[in-house]
């Protein structure tokens, strides 16, 4: 619940400094002047970039939300099997054998969108974040070719 609040604080924080770029963007385009044009013109595209990058992150976290619901409703979120650190993650020692084994089973079933999630949830307790999100997004991308 706290990151959905999380992004729509970001949100609204966006959406209020595309307004406010906008103006300034129309006043440098107003001016007449090269640079000036060019400036404004640069204000209006860069906010565009990130509307399209908010609405992927939004779709990618839906979408892993949807899918780990699913997962969790079926029984199959991995387990932790050993004890985590105070911020929630698998202790070194323990995570590697952890990714280790999950890597196989995920190579193993190429095509199960479950055993690449379960990867990406165990990457993620790894802090391994960026292997995890690759993780996951593969997951989504191969829970979208079954339906």
């Amino acid at each position: 619940m706290m990151t959905r609040i999380g992004v729509v604080l970001i949100a609204a924080a966006l959406v209020l400094y595309f307004v406010l770029m906008g103006q300034k963007a129309v006043l440098f385009i107003l001016s007449g002047e090269p640079i000036g044009i060019g400036m404004g013109i640069a204000l209006l595209v860069l906010p565009l970039i990130g509307v399209w990058a908010l609405i992927r992150e939004i779709q990618f976290g839906v979408r892993a939300e949807r899918l780990g619901a699913l997962l969790d409703a079926e029984g199959g979120m991995p387990a932790a099997e050993t004890e985590l650190t105070p911020s929630g993650r698998l202790a070194k020692a323990d995570a590697e054998p952890m990714v280790a084994r999950y890597t196989a089973e995920a190579h193993a079933a190429v095509d199960d969108w479950r055993a690449r999630y379960r990867l990406g949830v165990v990457q993620d307790a790894a802090g391994r974040r960026k292997d995890a999100r690759a993780s996951i997004r593969a997951a989504i991308a191969l829970s979208e070719q079954k339906h």
